[in-house]
């Protein structure tokens, strides 16, 4: 028995026991997945390579760069593509998803958003939120549409079908954002991207692949994707990347995302990679693992949440396709003691205390807690919401399963300090 460093009500310590056996088969599973995909990085490392030498920076134009086009490699062999770009100077997921967007369309074409309306912070990249002329893809002339979900869970492929016969892009986004519908498995995904190609063989599948990555042992440019975009802040970093990138896919539309990226002409071929080689490539190679302890984090979140008698999106016992789970707190006030307890359980800034603001690219009122060696990293244990029914937690993260673990009995015994919880 481990001594109760933290002073856990000792109620919700027995709890976490019993849900900790009951998720042994779904930590099995984790470790199982995990391998095979760590088995399936340290290939590309080798076949790839990647030497001492990659591990260093340049600074400049970055001209001939082995570290920086040998990432890229190990990222495309990784994840099933023919070529990728992996960069620092990808600011977040978002401006990596609007390079590849902006690379991928042109003045006339239609992007068809399968899976109803993205994530916020891509509704400005689109136009469908901002000012007119501020450079959007709807002010450059692109057109848009969009497929709502059947009942707020399943894609609806026979409108897909009928609406991609007259798109470029047709546009996936694996997890749920601020949304309570499931998110997509790969499997699902592939079949978005057979009907949207049996439809149109020219439509390009772009898939936001953000908290994805290994989580399971496929990734959408299996099954039919031609480009998939993530942050490396979030699964594929691996809690080490201190910031960046990435687009993965089809040769030819990888060409594209670097020249938007840079420069018509010089594309791929510049970019100073400065002191972040040796970031990026470690974070690939833990990401794997790392994302299993996110994966196993959310599981026992869930199901001990469960047991306190609140529901959560996935429940316990679902297989995971991404890292991220809802926690539907009820109201706003056992909401930001959940938020304000994952701060306490959290190695950096732990004496914190999160409030609700006005975050940029939000309609409402967004409280975070979020104690990261990285600003933001979303591989870490954090917890975010909006102030808006249904007061549902979205937690992600967890680098180590027992730094996890212990963060979410932390915001579970800052409920139960409150009064919060029904014991």
């Amino acid at each position: 028995m481990t001594e109760n460093l933290f002073g856990i009500d000792e109620r919700i310590l027995a709890l976490a026991h019993e849900a900790e056996k009951e998720c042994e088969q779904m930590f099995a599973q984790t470790d199982e997945i995990a391998r095979f995909n760590g088995e399936k990085v340290l290939k590309a490392f080798i076949d790839n390579r990647v030497s001492e030498s990659c591990l260093k920076g340049t600074t400049g134009y970055g001209y001939g760069d082995c570290g920086r086009d040998t990432l890229d490699k190990v990222f495309a062999q990784a994840f099933g593509g023919e070529d990728a770009i992996v960069r620092h100077t990808f600011v977040n997921g978002t401006h990596a998803l609007s390079t590849a967007l902006f690379g991928a369309l042109r003045m006339g074409d239609t992007l068809l958003s399968c899976v109803g309306r993205p994530y916020d912070t891509l509704e400005g990249v689109i136009g469908l939120t901002g000012e007119k002329g501020s450079g959007s893809l709807i002010d450059f002339g692109v057109k848009y549409e969009q497929v709502d979900l059947i009942d707020d869970k399943y894609p609806d492929l026979e409108t897909i079908a009928q609406k991609a016969k007259t798109a470029k892009v047709a546009y996936i986004q694996r997890s749920r954002g601020y949304s309570l519908r499931p998110s997509l498995n790969v499997e699902i995904i592939g079949k978005i991207a057979q009907t949207a190609k049996s439809a149109n063989p020219d439509i390009i599948v772009m898939v936001d692949n953000c908290y994805g990555e290994f989580v399971e042992k496929k990734e959408p440019l299996s099954v039919g994707a031609d480009l998939i975009i993530g942050s490396l802040i979030k699964n594929p970093g691996g809690g080490i990347a201190s910031t960046g990138g990435y687009i993965c896919g089809r040769a030819d539309l990888v060409e594209k995302c670097a020249d938007r990226l840079t420069c018509v002409g010089m594309g791929k071929e510049v970019g100073c990679t400065l002191s972040q080689n040796r970031e990026m490539l470690l974070g690939f190679f833990l990401s794997p693992q790392t994302v299993a302890n996110a994966v196993k984090t959310s599981v026992f979140a869930c199901r001990l949440f469960e047991k306190l008698g609140f529901k959560t999106l996935p429940e316990s016992s679902e297989t995971r396709t991404d890292i991220i789970a809802s926690v539907l707190l009820e109201n706003e006030q056992n909401l930001t003691a959940f938020c304000q307890g994952i701060q306490k359980g959290s190695p950096v800034d732990s004496f914190v205390t999160p409030e609700a603001w006005d975050m940029p690219g939000y309609e409402s009122k967004v409280i975070m807690a979020a104690g990261a060696f990285t600003m933001g990293a979303s591989i870490e244990l954090s917890a975010d919401a909006p102030i808006r029914e249904p007061f549902a937690a979205w937690l992600q993260g967890g680098i180590t399963y027992p730094s996890g673990r212990m963060g979410i009995l932390v915001a579970a015994n800052e409920m139960c300090r409150k009064g919060l919880l029904r014991l």
